[in-house]
């Protein structure tokens, strides 16, 4: 098929090169000029595991190019996916000027009967929204279909996710419409649920605001576990047994950020109360995520009342593993804080430095995690990498000036780490110490 991909931002760019590696012949188009010039060197403008091989690979061999025109890629198109960003509004409403910008600049290069596929994660009602912008600036005698297909992508496994979805969600208003969009995806062999647009547009939001509750869920559990002295890792892991509630999103930890989760909480929130719904729960999420970082930050303080002149080692910078985003990162809020208290901090991330030097350009950034850690007085664990997993711990504690860990993600074991020599400090593990 011929597909055109309007946004080249993770959603876009991993779901027009997955399409050209399914065989599919793929214009990407986005308005920003640099970044189309990037991709045209065969530069990606973010990290995602495997995403420049495969750009790299589908432009060779002429299924994949990019452009800032989009009526070239409209009109040489049969299906045009909307993958543009839809940022939160101060009062937590979601943005939807691209989409509509998006819908607007499609209906004035129509040359012919199209179908144009909601990507983005867009509140209930959108798709009336991109119909009647269409309809509005589009000639007479061409038909247009919109279908909502939400993606599911997490960042740092975008391509594996793609590639192997657990589901594909199809919004449509006919079967014929669906239909289109089931051949592009049957290679993929995924289970395809077909529904009207407005329950595909809940879907992708529900599930994410579900996955959010688990976490601020498992978070609280930690709170009550550190005054009662139960072990949080063990509860997630009686819990998980269950296969009504499973394993995954039961870690507890500085929660969630990046740009799904905190914004779809909010625009599912936002989209509740225009239509009357008091979510209470989702605010009751928000609010626990919201405290983490504070929760952590106190657990410092008790054990350094005065954080003047001390030297901490931050590692990690992201806000997950496998990716350099940093957008809605815990590390902010905890580099911001510790900067008021005029702590000197030695900073290391694997992949994400360069876009913490944007924000933090005064902080030390280290080669690696033990040069961040060297002469430190503490250790802040703040995204959980696999390579700080596989530290030489010995070597880490020799280096410090104090060994002292604050694991933000309780991916080490207390009891190994103690009997290392270090203080280890965590959440949910056992009772925390009193302010001295």
């Amino acid at each position: 098929m011929n597909i055109c991909v309007i946004g080249t931002g993770y959603v876009g760019l991993v779901t027009g090169a997955v399409f050209a590696e399914l065989g599919n012949d793929v214009i990407c188009v986005d308005s920003a000029a640099e970044k189309i010039d990037l991709l045209n060197k065969n530069k990606i403008p973010f990290f995602e595991p495997g995403l420049e091989e495969m750009v790299v690979r589908n432009r060779n061999e002429e299924r994949l190019s990019f452009t800032t025109d989009i009526a070239r890629g409209v009109r040489a198109s049969e299906i045009i996916f909307i993958c543009v960003n839809t940022p939160t509004l101060d009062n937590g409403e979601t943005d939807l000027a691209y989409i509509k910008s998006a819908a607007r600049d499609i209906a004035l290069a129509l040359n012919g009967d199209k179908t144009i596929v909601n990507k983005s994660t867009v509140p209930v009602g959108t798709g009336d929204l991109v119909l009647e912008t269409i309809n509005e600036h589009k000639n007479e005698g061409f038909n247009v279909d919109v279908v909502s297909n939400p993606e599911f992508l997490r960042e740092g496994s975008a391509i594996r996710d793609a590639l192997s979805p657990d589901r594909i969600i199809i919004g449509a208003s006919t079967k014929k419409v669906a239909f289109r969009l089931m051949e592009l995806y049957a290679t993929l062999e995924a289970p395809i649920l077909i529904t009207n647009l407005y329950t595909a547009e809940i879907i992708k939001y529900a599930s994410n605001a579900f996955l959010a509750t688990k976490i601020s869920f498992i978070n609280s559990i930690a709170n009550l576990c550190e005054q009662t002295g139960a072990d949080v890792e063990d509860v997630a892991r009686g819990m998980g047994y269950d296969k009504r509630i499973g394993r995954d999103f039961l870690n507890a930890g500085l929660g969630f950020g990046g740009s799904c989760f905190p914004k779809d909480v909010k625009s599912l929130l936002s989209t509740s109360a225009g239509f009357g719904y008091r979510f209470d729960i989702l605010k009751h999420v928000m609010e626990t995520n919201n405290g983490r970082a504070a929760h952590f930050l106190e657990l410092i303080k008790t054990r350094f009342p005065d954080l003047n002149g001390k030297t901490v080692a931050v590692l990690g910078l992201s806000f997950k593993p496998d990716t350099d985003d940093m957008r809605e990162a815990k590390s902010i809020e905890i580099i911001k804080a510790l900067l008021e208290e005029s702590v000197i901090i030695q900073a290391y991330d694997p992949v994400a430095m360069q876009r913490a030097r944007e924000m933090f350009p005064d902080i030390r950034y280290c080669r690696n995690a033990y040069e961040a850690c060297d002469g430190a007085d503490a250790m802040l664990l703040v995204t959980e990498w696999r390579e700080f997993r596989l530290l030489n711990m010995e070597k880490i504690k020799n280096s410090m000036k104090h060994p002292i860990i604050f694991d933000g993600r309780n991916i080490y074991d207390p009891e190994r780490k103690k009997r290392l020599g270090f203080e280890y400090y965590c959440f949910g593990r056992g009772k925390w110490p009193k302010s001295s």
